[in-house]
């Protein structure tokens, strides 16, 4: 297939990666717009009566409803179709990419509902981790020339953020999902971001130090134990606070990490901020922790794992070398 923009990044080379990046431009220029809610939220809404068959671009591109052939645009479906990222459904078709709408870019990443393993996902912690990086480097502005990298970046949201918000910085991202490095490139040029993907867990292998570090783990327990879902033990926190204290040793003076995660409260105790609390004082680290939320995910505590925890807490911690 012949690029529709032959300006793309040269990292985008396949013919059809090449294609979704055509697809999310022509999207943009339709000026297609959908704010992604959480599994629980599209469940409710998709099981609707009138939500069974897709009416429109935000139907087939943001609720993963099955659509007719001749609904899209279609330039838009020929896209589809070059990339491989259609299914048939009887007569009807279905989307295998969605595509969400974030501080004025659009992501592509996995489709409703995302149970395989190599999911790429994206929802409202997304959002909140965009705003938390925006703001975090509003306050405090990086160098001209900071190395920043975002771990286990997905979809490339923390790494593409921080991108636009640092013009001339150096940015790369590490995920162990090859499907979402791929997205994040596409991401990428969409974006018109050079970021550098890198495939591995944390930043083993990764040249240092950095200036910032940003890092948005999983924070639940996964009973499927998919590796975008899965945080691991301490009730899910246990991933956080590896991939934090791993990603410290990578700091250049004056350098910050980011944290934005879950944490499990038992008895009134947080764990996880405990355990940064007492790895900072022993490293000579800054860290201010706070609470962002104080309960989310309440759905998660009927499940046996969670029988001894009060809620589950979303947390932001700034970890600084001074």
């Amino acid at each position: 297939m012949t690029a529709l923009f032959p300006h793309a990044f040269a990292a985008i080379s396949d013919s059809e990666d090449m294609a979704l990046l055509d697809m999310v431009r022509l999207l943009k220029d339709l000026d297609y717009r959908f704010v992604t809610p959480t599994p629980a939220t599209h469940a409710r809404v998709v099981a609707r009566p009138d939500h069974r068959q897709a009416a429109d671009l935000r139907d087939i591109f943001g609720w993963s409803l099955p659509f007719a052939p001749e609904l899209p645009p279609q330039p838009v479906l020929e896209c589809l179709r070059a990339a491989r990222a259609v299914t048939a459904e009887g007569p009807l078709l279905r989307s295998r990419v969605r595509v969400s709408s974030l501080r004025g870019a659009l992501y592509l990443h996995s489709a409703y509902p995302t149970d395989q393993e190599d999911s790429v996902f994206f929802g409202p912690d997304s959002y909140r981790f965009a705003a938390l990086i925006a703001a975090e480097l509003e306050a405090r502005p990086l160098p001209p020339d900071a190395r920043i990298a975002d771990i286990g970046g997905g979809a490339g949201v923390g790494a593409l953020v921080a991108a636009r918000a640092c013009p001339g910085a150096s940015v790369c991202m590490t995920d162990v999902n090859p499907a979402a490095l791929r997205l994040a490139r596409i991401n990428a040029a969409v974006a018109g971001l050079p970021i550098e993907t890198i495939r591995g867990s944390g930043l083993a292998g990764v040249t240092r130090p950095f200036d910032l570090v940003t890092l948005n783990p999983p924070y639940i327990i996964d009973e499927a134990g998919r590796t975008y879902r899965d945080g691991g033990g301490m009730h899910g926190g246990e991933l956080s606070l590896d991939l934090t204290l791993e990603a410290l040793e990578s700091l250049a003076d004056g350098g910050r990490l980011l944290l934005y995660t879950g944490s499990a409260i038992v008895k009134g105790e947080d764990a996880l901020r405990d355990s940064l609390a007492g790895e900072a004082a022993r490293r000579g680290l800054t860290l201010d922790y706070r609470e962002i939320d104080p309960d989310v995910f309440g759905e998660e505590l009927e499940k046996p794992q969670y029988r001894d925890v009060e809620r589950i807490a979303l947390i932001a911690a700034t970890i600084g070398r001074s």
